[in-house]
C-alpha cells in the first residue's frame, strides 16, 4: 500500500477510535500518520485533541504548536493552545495566545471567555470580570461565560452571586456540563445536603460517566451515613477508571466505618500501590494497623505520612492523635506544636497539645494549653476534665474540684466526670480529716514555725 494512502487510512482509523473513547490507540494511529506525512496541520490538531482528552496537557501544547507552524493564524488552534497552557499552569503564555487571537479578530468571543478561566486561576478576579463584560459585547448570553464567572465569584467567597451565575448557565443551556455540580458544591458548603444531592444527581443525568461528580456524590452520601449508596458510586467510578486511587481510598474509609479492618487495609495498600504519596493513605493505613496491634509497621506508615504531608492541617491532626495512641509522645508533641502554629485559634488542637504535654508529665505546659482551649471554647468538657486531672496530679485538689464541677454542669451524665468528681471529693475529705486528727500540740508547732518563716 502507498505510504500516503496508509497515512490517510490511519488518520481515519484514529477518528473512529477517538469516538469510541480509545484515546491511547487513537493517538498511536495519528502519530503513525504524522510520521508518514508531518505536513498535515489537521492531523497535528487531532493528535493534540487526543492528548488533551488523555489529560496530557504539556504534550497537547506541543502538538498544537506543531499545527500552528503549518497554519500560524488558525484561531481555533490558538484558542485550544491557550486553554491547555492554562491547564498546565503556564498562564503568561496562555494569555499571549488569547491576546494574539484578539489582534487577529476582536469578535472571536472564546478568547475573552477562556481568559476568565486563566485570570481566575491566577487569582486576578478583577481581570476575570472584565473579560466577562468584553465577551458579552460580542455575545450577550454565553452559558460558558456565566459558568466561568461563577467559578471566579465562588473563589472569592461570593457564593450567592456564583450560584446565580451557574443558574444563568442552565437557563441558557439546560444541558450545560458542570453547572449542576458547582451548585451542588455550594449547597454542600452551606449545609444543604438535600439540595446538594439533588444537583449532583441532575449532573449525572447529563453525564453518568462523570468521575468527579460520582466521587463527590459518594463522599456526600458517606457523610449522610448512606454507606451502601456511597459504595455504589465508588464502584461505578472503578468501573470507569479501575486505577482511580481516590475511589479505592473512599472504599477504605467505608470499610473502617463498617469495622472491616482487613478490607480497609487492602484498599489503603492498593491506593499506595497506585500513588505512594496519596494524601492521607499512609495515615489511614497506620490507623488500621494500630488497631490490629501491628505497631511497628503502623509507625513506619505514620512517619511516611509525616514526611510528605506538608502543612495539611487535617492530616497533621490525625497524625497527632495516632502518635498519642501509639504512645510516641515526643513525636505527637512535635506534630501538635506545628498544628498550633498553623491554627492557634483551634480549641481541639490546643487541647490535644495539652494532652501530649500531660503524657510527658509536663503538667504546667499542659495546663496552659488546656486553658487556651477553654478561652476559645468555654463549654469544652474534655478540656475541663483533663484540667481537673492535671491539678489533681499536682495535689491542687480544690482547683481540680472546681474544674470537675464545671464539667459536670455541661455533661451531668458522663461516667468519667462523675467518677472523677467522687474521687476528688474523697481526696478532699481525707485531706480535711488528716488535719483534724493532727494533735493540737503538733499543729501549734507548725503554726509557730510558719510564723518564724514569715
Amino acid at each position: 500500500m502507498n505510504d500516503w494512502i496508509d497515512a490517510e487510512s490511519r488518520a481515519e482509523r484514529a477518528h473512529e477510535l477517538y469516538e469510541e473513547g480509545l484515546w491511547a490507540e487513537a493517538a498511536a494511529e495519528l502519530q503513525a500518520a504524522i510520521d508518514i506525512n508531518p505536513e498535515n496541520a489537521a492531523w497535528h490538531f487531532n493528535f493534540a485533541l487526543t492528548l488533551e482528552a488523555m489529560g496530557r496537557y504539556d504534550k497537547a501544547c506541543k502538538a498544537y504548536r506543531a499545527a500552528l507552524k503549518l497554519e500560524p493564524d488558525d484561531m481555533e488552534t490558538l484558542n485550544c493552545l491557550g486553554v491547555n497552557l492554562t491547564r498546565a499552569g503556564r498562564y503568561a503564555k496562555s494569555l499571549k495566545c488569547f491576546e494574539r487571537i484578539e489582534r487577529l479578530d476582536a469578535t472571536y468571543e472564546p478568547c475573552y471567555c477562556n481568559r476568565i478561566i486563566t485570570y481566575t486561576e491566577m487569582g486576578d478576579h478583577e481581570q476575570a470580570e472584565l473579560m466577562f463584560y468584553l465577551a458579552r459585547q460580542v455575545r450577550d448570553e454565553c452559558p460558558l461565560c456565566y459558568y466561568n464567572l461563577g467559578n471566579s465569584l465562588y473563589a472569592r467567597g461570593l457564593n450567592d452571586k456564583a450560584v446565580w451565575c451557574w443558574w444563568q448557565s442552565l437557563r441558557l443551556d439546560s444541558a450545560h456540563r458542570g453547572a449542576n455540580a458547582r451548585i451542588a458544591e455550594a449547597c454542600w458548603a452551606q449545609g444543604d445536603l438535600a439540595g446538594a444531592r439533588r444537583h449532583y444527581e441532575a449532573e449525572l443525568v447529563l453525564a453518568d460517566d462523570d468521575v468527579d461528580t460520582l466521587l463527590d456524590l459518594g463522599e456526600m452520601l458517606m457523610q449522610l451515613g448512606e454507606i451502601q449508596e456511597a459504595e455504589e458510586k465508588f464502584r461505578c467510578v472503578l468501573g470507569l477508571a479501575p486505577d482511580n486511587a481516590e475511589a479505592h481510598y473512599c472504599l477504605g474509609e467505608l470499610a473502617v466505618k463498617r469495622n472491616e479492618p482487613a478490607v480497609a487495609e487492602a484498599q489503603f495498600r492498593l491506593v499506595l500501590s497506585l500513588d505512594r504519596h496519596y494524601p492521607g493513605a499512609h495515615a489511614c493505613l497506620g490507623r488500621v494497623l494500630l488497631r490490629q496491634r501491628l505497631r511497628q509497621e503502623a509507625i513506619r506508615h505514620l512517619l511516611a505520612e509525616l514526611e510528605h504531608c506538608g502543612d495539611d492541617v487535617d492530616i497533621l491532626q490525625e497524625l497527632g492523635e495516632m502518635f498519642i495512641e501509639a504512645r510516641l509522645m515526643r513525636r505527637a508533641n512535635s506534630v501538635l506544636k506545628r498544628l498550633v502554629n498553623l491554627q492557634p485559634k483551634n480549641p481541639h488542637i490546643q487541647h490535644n497539645l495539652a494532652v501530649s504535654f500531660f503524657m510527658l508529665h509536663k503538667f504546667d505546659d499542659g495546663i496552659r494549653h488546656c486553658r487556651r482551649a477553654l478561652k476559645l471554647k468555654p463549654d469544652y468538657p474534655l478540656a475541663l476534665y483533663n484540667l481537673a486531672l492535671a491539678h489533681m496530679q499536682k495535689g491542687q485538689i480544690p482547683r481540680a474540684r472546681r474544674y470537675a464541677a464545671r464539667a459536670l454542669t455541661i455533661v451531668p451524665t458522663d461516667e468519667n466526670v462523675i467518677k472523677l468528681s467522687k474521687r476528688l471529693g474523697l481526696k478532699s475529705f481525707w485531706s480535711r480529716l488528716r488535719v483534724r486528727l493532727t494533735p493540737r500540740s503538733r499543729r501549734r508547732e507548725r503554726y509557730d514555725l510558719n510564723m518564724k518563716n514569715l
